[in-house]
């Protein structure tokens, strides 16, 4: 790989979201103080949405890291769920222990009596789920009761909702109104504008170890803006293809010809104008035609 070629110890553009990594986008930064303020005020529901990429799986898990010791954490990343499978997974993080089998009434009484014990010892708990559009409806409604459970002053128990839009979309339904009501804070991350993709691709080079100069030019930047749209995992896709397009020719740059070339082979990317392909296409087609007439003059005269 390029990693010797441009003097890096890791690659620095993996889709794995590591918060060592984190930039610190202004989104992120009001998103995480959004999520500090709801969690000190003991909201019940707190709700990040934001579009495929925009690096709401890294916000969960740097939260996570920066919980206050007071916390105690529960983590759903996957919670394509039933009821009962959701109830098991709550009990699992939070230590419930069960002999055997019992009904969906006594499993909730357990855990009420799980977090009324965390309660006791001083320590709040914080339920997070990660990719909660894909949550049922009738999941949905399992997280609305266990919001119920409270002290006379203090929730015994706060949710963290990180989602796509779609998220929004499910909990416009007539049967999650309820719920919905009880989001007291929800935040919206944004993409990058162009002069925060330029930081961003730059920090990224040097938590990975790079200290040369800029390895994407402004124009490079400015191309890689209009294909990824400033979304951050479609940067991560498209830098790392250019680094490796560069490396193969020797490159202590990206040139935007490795750019151009890393956006045609990204089905994601946004082409320019609508037009790259074409333009790529119109171009290689005069090229065969011009071979094929350079063929026909050389059989017709000789």
């Amino acid at each position: 790989m390029y990693l010797y070629h441009f003097g890096l110890r890791e690659l620095p553009f993996t889709l794995t979201p590591n918060t060592s990594y984190y930039f610190g986008l202004p989104s992120h930064k009001q998103a995480i103080e959004v999520l500090t303020l709801a969690l000190k005020t003991g909201e019940g529901f707190i709700k990040v949405t934001g579009e495929v990429g925009t690096g709401k799986t890294l916000l969960c898990r740097k939260l996570l890291n920066e919980l206050p010791d007071h916390f105690v954490s529960a983590y759903i990343p996957n919670p394509c769920l039933s009821p009962a499978e959701l109830r098991t997974a709550v009990a699992r993080e939070l230590g419930v222990a069960f002999d055997g089998p019992v009904d969906q009434q006594e499993f909730t009484l357990r855990i009420e009596q799980r977090l009324i014990e965390i309660h006791r010892q001083g320590q709040a708990v914080v339920l997070i789920i990660d990719e909660a559009q894909a949550l049922p409806v009738e999941s949905i409604e399992v997280l609305r009761l266990f919001s119920n459970l409270e002290t006379e002053s203090h929730k015994l128990l706060q949710v963290v909702l990180f989602g796509q839009p779609e998220l929004d979309q499910k909990l416009d339904l007539p049967e999650l109104r309820q719920l919905k009501q009880r989001i007291g804070f929800s935040y919206r991350l944004d993409v990058m504008d162009l002069e925060q993709l330029v930081q961003y691709v730059r920090h990224r080079l040097q938590v990975a170890g790079y200290r040369g100069s800029d390895v994407f030019s402004r124009a490079c930047c400015k191309m890689l803006f209009r294909a990824s749209q400033g979304t951050p995992r479609l940067v991560n896709v498209l830098c790392h293809k250019a680094l490796m397009l560069a490396f193969g020719e020797g490159k202590q740059q990206v040139e935007p010809g490795h750019m151009q070339l890393a956006i045609i082979d990204t089905e994601a990317a946004v082409r320019r104008d609508g037009h790259i392909w074409r333009i790529w296409s119109f171009v290689l087609l005069c090229s065969v035609l011009s071979v094929a007439a350079g063929y026909w003059l050389w059989v017709r005269y000789l």
